[in-house]
C-alpha cells in the first residue's frame, strides 16, 4: 500500500467516508483506515506525565503510517476543528519519539519524506473560513502533519455541504476520485523497466 486515507467522520454514511472511499479507490493503491472503526481510549489520560499503552488496533493504525508514503486525511470542520474522534486518534497516535523528538530546541518531524493531502467537508462557505483565518486548515497542516513532519500537504475543500444539492455531491465524489487518480499519477513510483518487459 502506497497511500493511507485516514476517514476521521464517526459517521460510515457521510459524505467524508463517501469521498474517502472514492479517493481509495481511484486512486489504485490506497487503503482507507475508518478511525470510527477503530477500538481505543480517545483520552491521554495523563498527558505527557505516564506511558498510555497503545491498544492493538491503534497499534496497526501507527504501522499503516509508517508504512505509507503518502497519507491522505478526510474529515469535516466542526467548530473550526476536527471531530473529537479524530483528535483522540492524534493524542493518542502522534507522540514523542514516535511521531516527532521534541528533545531540542525546536520540534523534529520523524515522519519526513512522506506527502499529504488533506480534503475537508464543511457547512460554512470557503469565504467564512478564509475571513476567520482557516483555523482548520492551519491546525492540520501546520500543527499536525506538518509539525509530524509531512511535506508537501495539499488541501482540498468541499462546501458548503449542509446546502448542497445531490448534485453537488455527486460532483465532490467524481472530484475526489478525480484526485486520487492525479495523485496515483504524481506520486505512485513508475514501473520497473524489467516487470514491464
Amino acid at each position: 500500500m502506497h497511500t493511507l486515507v485516514i476517514d476521521g467522520h464517526p459517521n460510515p454514511n457521510s459524505l467524508s467516508a463517501a469521498l474517502a472511499k472514492r479517493y481509495a479507490n481511484a486512486h489504485g493503491d490506497a487503503r482507507v483506515l475508518a478511525v470510527r472503526d477503530l477500538t481505543f481510549d480517545q483520552n491521554l489520560r495523563f498527558g505527557y506525565t505516564r506511558r498510555q499503552e497503545l491498544e492493538p488496533d491503534l497499534q496497526e493504525a501507527w504501522a499503516a503510517i509508517q508504512a505509507a508514503a503518502r497519507i491522505v486525511l478526510v474529515t469535516p470542520v466542526w467548530w473550526g476543528s476536527v471531530p473529537s474522534l479524530l483528535q483522540g486518534f492524534f493524542d493518542r497516535l502522534l507522540l514523542p519519539r514516535m511521531a516527532y523528538d521534541a528533545s531540542g530546541m525546536l520540534p523534529k518531524g520523524l515522519l519526513k519524506g512522506r506527502s499529504a493531502r488533506i480534503i475537508l467537508t464543511a457547512d460554512s462557505p470557503g469565504i467564512y473560513l478564509r475571513l476567520t483565518g482557516n483555523t482548520p486548515v492551519r491546525q492540520l497542516k501546520t500543527h499536525v502533519l506538518g509539525f509530524i513532519g509531512l511535506s508537501p500537504i495539499a488541501v482540498t475543500r468541499f462546501s458548503p455541504v449542509k446546502t448542497s444539492t445531490a448534485k453537488k455531491r455527486v460532483q465532490w465524489l467524481d472530484e475526489a476520485a478525480a484526485l486520487g487518480e492525479k495523485d496515483a499519477r504524481r506520486y505512485l513510483p513508475a514501473p520497473s523497466p524489467a516487470l514491464m518487459s
